[in-house]
């Protein structure tokens, strides 16, 4: 994108999704790292937007009294230093303008920037003072505008869950004039964020408990936090011209300060994930906008449940279409039919099964009940069982036609009674074995050679049989003992043409064990993957909380102290999850559908997984 573009429109405090924006995401299919800034208008946020992507102008930057950006703009810039992900800046309308006079829109502005976000940025001007953590009343009411759980567990608050889909928090202040020192001592604005301005005060009261509360909330929900100081930019009366200055021309520690900034947000900032460690791509986060958006503008509270459920129906659906256009691809580009051998076409099939069944994985997700990759196993092998059919078709219609000019010149010899004398049937059958072995001879004749020589045997058979009755020079025995090979062969014919049957269904069994097996190695590490990225994430969580936890009991706040032990412990509950083996549910349902759809055996089955598990 060369410019910036409007991604939800707030327009007369309704929200509405851009769908020029939602085409824009549905064509990134890369990895997204998304990166939003808040805070009150005309403090600058646009401009380090504008940094971040490497621009001097893009986002709208406000000069005058009144607020320029409005509703949530979307940039999709190039990543530096990682090619194989995009970053997606969002400027959000300010917060706190007079004139909206709708402290509500301000606050579903604030949770959107949260919900779609990797790495919130919040920017305010000067110290943080009293007055600028109570404008942070957004963070306070995120539990009332966002729903973690549909039907959240009794011990522990909706709100514990929080921090597995919020982003890194970094607070920047502009402006920023006072020197950084706590009694006497210089301290890092990392310092001074933690140690001073998100410090606790001891009591119960209700200006205490009113004082406390935005900063409870900052350090439960957003355990990961930085904050930057600059110092300003230029003079005054410059700053109307700020997009148009070079670097030269502003404040040397400014560019430094905006410096250290940018290479931070570009090293620390991490994908968009959502709970399970499922990663976001630019498709995903379109579905992602428009079931937030959907929600909110339909009077209801986002459930970051219900949406991952939402999304991941949508993403295992598209993950099913485009492991079937890919496997239809494939074979359309590797298959040339007739086949020689069924094997060869199975083969085929398998490898061609393989990639998409990869492709399906990799954007499949939250498929717990395999249901999405059930059916992709019922699409493929009727997909197979229908080239299979093509197939034989392709096999049996390049066999009629090759006998068809082979057999031309004997059945003009029989109609012009050529074989109607005395040793004519021996003449018959030297030039009926001859067309056999022209026909034998000839190439790329596919499965059905044998079936469809049967068949037209017995059509000779009966022309043979004629000829054979009119032989003079042939004695009633001979007739006779001819007559009685003539059927032997033609019954050992029709024996090969059945035993050829059952060999190629022999083959398509065995071939199917070699998808359900493909099927189950695939889930493994599918849910292997799943069960990494979840510990992991549950791992982050309870090192967060501990460490919130460890200061609650250092300044003696036993009551948020005792309630992060409660979600510590439940943390730690949900980490002691089994490793995948045949008795998981979704195991166990793959190889019963694999039994029904793929007619693999279920003694076969049973045998074949344990394996399976182990080789794994």
């Amino acid at each position: 994108m060369d410019n910036p573009m409007l991604l939800i429109k707030n327009i007369e405090g309704k929200l509405e999704v851009c769908p020029e924006a939602l085409e824009v995401l549905s064509k990134i299919h890369q990895p997204v790292v998304v990166v939003s800034i808040v805070g009150n208008a005309r403090t600058g946020k646009s401009y380090l937007m504008n940094k971040l992507a490497g621009k001097n102008a893009g986002f709208i930057l406000g000069s005058s009294i009144e607020s320029k950006t409005k509703g949530i703009w979307m940039w999709c810039v190039p990543y530096q230093g990682r090619p194989d992900q995009t970053l997606i800046l969002l400027d959000t309308e300010g917060l706190g303008d007079t004139k909206k006079g709708d402290t509500k829109n301000d606050s579903w502005i604030f949770a959107l920037a949260v919900l779609l976000s990797s790495t919130l940025i919040y920017n305010t001007l000067g110290t943080i003072s009293q007055h600028a953590m109570d404008n942070l009343h957004y963070v306070t009411e995120l539990t009332k505008l966002i729903k973690a759980k549909a039907s959240p567990i009794k011990e522990v608050a909706d709100s514990a869950e929080f921090v597995g889909f919020f982003p890194t928090f970094i607070w920047t202040l502009r402006d920023f004039t006072l020197e950084l020192e706590l009694e006497g001592d210089p301290i890092t604005a990392d310092e001074y964020l933690d140690r001073y301005v998100l410090e606790l005060k001891e009591g119960d009261t209700k200006e205490i408990r009113k004082y406390n509360l935005p900063r409870e909330c900052t350090r439960m929900f957003f355990p990961t936090r930085k904050c930057f100081i600059f110092d300003r930019p230029t003079e005054a009366n410059k700053l109307k011209n700020l997009e148009k200055m070079q670097e030269k021309e502003l404040d040397p520690d400014f560019v430094k300060q905006a410096d250290q900034f940018c290479h931070y947000v570009y090293e620390e900032s991490k994908t968009k994930t959502i709970p399970g460690g499922h990663v976001l791509t630019g498709c995903s986060l379109k579905e992602l906008v428009k079931i937030f958006v959907d929600t909110i503008c339909n009077g209801n509270i986002p459930c970051m449940e219900n949406a991952v459920l939402q999304l991941a129906e949508t993403e295992n659906t598209a993950a099913l279409r485009e492991a079937n256009a890919r496997y239809d691809e494939l074979m359309e580009q590797r298959l040339n039919l007739p086949t020689e051998t069924l094997e060869e076409l199975l083969d085929i099939h398998n490898e061609c099964e393989e990639e998409a069944l990869q492709i399906f994985m990799d954007r499949s997700f939250k498929d717990d009940t395999c249901h999405f990759q059930i059916e992709l196993m019922k699409t493929m092998n009727e997909k197979k069982e229908n080239y299979c059919q093509k197939n034989e078709l392709a096999s049996s219609k390049r066999c009629s036609d090759i006998l068809k000019l082979l057999v031309q010149n004997l059945r003009d010899k029989i109609k012009s009674g050529n074989y109607i004398r005395s040793g004519g049937y021996q003449l018959f059958r030297m030039d009926w074995k001859t067309i056999k072995t022209k026909y034998y001879n000839e190439p790329r004749k596919g499965i059905m050679a044998k079936e469809v020589l049967s068949k037209f045997l017995k059509d000779m058979d009966v022309m043979g049989e004629a000829i054979l009755k009119s032989d003079k020079q042939l004695t009633e025995l001979d007739k006779e003992m001819a007559d009685v090979k003539r059927k032997e062969k033609a019954a050992k014919q029709e024996l090969k043409a059945k035993e050829n049957q059952e060999t190629r269904q022999e083959q398509k069994e065995k071939k199917n064990e070699k998808s359900f097996c493909a099927h189950i190695r695939h889930l493994m590490k599918k849910m292997k993957g799943e069960n990494t990225s979840t510990l992991e994430e549950l791992n982050r969580i309870i090192d967060a909380k501990s460490k919130e936890q460890q200061y609650f009991e250092s300044q003696q706040f036993s009551a948020c102290a005792s309630l992060l032990q409660t979600e510590i412990n439940y943390f730690k509950y949900k980490t002691q999850t089994k490793t995948p083996s045949e008795t998981s549910p979704r195991m166990k349902r793959l190889t019963e559908a694999a039994v029904v759809v793929l007619g693999v055996l279920a003694s076969a089955a049973v045998i074949l997984l344990p394996i399976l598990l182990r080789m794994l």
